[in-house]
């Protein structure tokens, strides 16, 4: 499900790992949506992330989240950003 946001940007579920999240994911954790504000590198490749809120979450490299996030969308039409995409191979 893609949710439309102001300005030509789309909301979109993404699967994230400590290695793909990113600041401004917002995570639903125990039932409360939170926007990643900052994150911090750990040893073994695991990620801080500090939320808005300032509470803090550790996700290891085996913790699979689903996250939203904002994708702009170019000269702002959002219809690009919801078209299936074809790769040449």
């Amino acid at each position: 499900m893609k949710v439309m946001a102001p300005s030509g940007a789309v909301l979109s579920p993404v699967e994230i790992t400590s290695a793909s999240v990113q600041r401004g994911d917002v995570i639903q954790v125990g039932g409360q949506q939170c926007r990643v504000a900052d994150l911090f590198q750990l040893p073994g490749g695991a990620k801080r992330l500090v939320f808005d809120s300032g509470e803090l979450l550790t996700i290891h490299t085996m913790t699979r989240l689903v996250a939203l996030r904002l994708v702009r969308v170019r000269g702002g039409d959002s219809a690009h950003a919801l078209a299936t995409r074809h790769h040449r191979r």
